[in-house]
């Protein structure tokens, strides 16, 4: 099966979901929250995989926007689909400024330095609860309408599934452009790629820009498809846990993020009677990929599949057959 045969046959499966699991609403809560999921990982993916920088802040974007879309919401009698936009790139933009010190930085110093930037956000959550209602949370958050009707149940699901894969095809499809290309070019050697006449910093606050509004636009779908947000749902474990799902499918790809989210977004769900091993397989899985899988579930199978073709012995075609057995004779 080929790329784009992969691809169709993913997305017709996400759009199909949501009706196949009409009859068991846990597990269509689930999916829902593996789309999400989803589409934070396709996001993470830009950045992490594409340009070679671990943001660690990205839940806390999430964050800003999913508070700012209940404030416009509640407070300004906003629409849904008006406040998102308006509060992913607001908070895209809060994010840039927060982040725009560390784009100077590569490797483990933008990662410790995105940690401390998640870490002031989630004190931010906490300590001003005149908008965000501190450690209480937020709550009854309604879903969003459409045509006068709240979306809820199959249609919510199926609206996620639509958000996901269209994430999913936006970040293939810029990989693909002149800009990604100079991504993944920053990612295997900034130093030359700037030798080259790119322009490292600003291209890295471009991709940075673009992942705060799939952190944004997730952050917000989030809040109103779970009816409740408080400071532990956008904190740095939350960003580990999205890191976790590209890392364990395979950064640099676009499947892989897909592979990883399916595996491991259900599993606090599927195991909420065992949260002392749900903490423990996360540290497991971790150390798995850092030292046997480091690329990931993607990139060990396409590993294996490369040695095995390197051990196949070489194939004779028809006409080289027939040319040595007619110089034998």
């Amino acid at each position: 099966m080929n790329g784009r045969h992969l691809a169709i046959a993913l997305a017709v499966a996400a759009l199909a979901a949501p009706f196949v699991l009409e009859g068991n609403r846990f597990l269509a809560f689930v999916f829902g929250i593996v789309m999400i999921n989803l589409l934070w990982a396709s996001g993470m993916n830009l950045l992490y995989g594409f340009v070679g920088l671990m943001p660690l802040m990205f839940a806390g974007i999430a964050g800003i926007a999913a508070y700012a879309m209940v404030a416009l919401t509640r407070e300004a009698g906003w629409s849904f689909w008006l406040a998102t936009p308006v509060a992913a790139v607001g908070a895209a933009f809060v994010g840039v400024l927060l982040g725009l010190p560390s784009l100077r930085l590569k490797g483990f110093y933008f990662t410790l330095c995105s940690l401390v930037i998640q870490s002031v956000l989630t004190l931010a959550f906490t300590f001003f609860p005149r908008f965000t209602n501190g450690d209480t949370g937020l709550n009854q958050i309604e879903p969003p309408a459409w045509g006068g009707v709240q979306l809820a149940g199959v249609w919510f699901d199926a609206t996620l599934s639509v958000v996901a894969v269209v994430g999913v095809l936006l970040a293939a499809w810029i990989v693909q452009t002149r800009l990604g290309q100079r991504f993944i070019a920053i990612r295997e050697d900034d130093v030359l790629a700037e030798v080259m006449g790119i322009d490292v910093v600003r291209n890295r606050i471009i991709a940075f820009f673009i992942v705060s509004l799939y952190a944004a636009v997730g952050g917000c779908f989030y809040a109103s498809y779970v009816g409740f947000i408080s400071p532990r749902s956008f904190d740095v474990l939350t960003s580990l846990g999205i890191w976790l799902c590209v890392a364990f499918g395979g950064r640099g790809t676009i499947i892989g993020p897909i592979i990883g989210t399916v595996i491991l977004a259900p599993i606090p769900y599927l195991l909420q009677e065992l949260q002392a091993f749900k903490d423990v397989l996360s540290g497991v899985l971790i150390i798995v990929v850092t030292l046997v899988m480091p690329a990931g579930i993607h990139g060990e199978i396409m590993r294996r599949r490369s040695l095995r073709r390197a051990a196949a012995p070489p194939t004779v075609s028809a006409a080289e057959a027939v040319s040595s057995n007619g110089g034998a004779r």
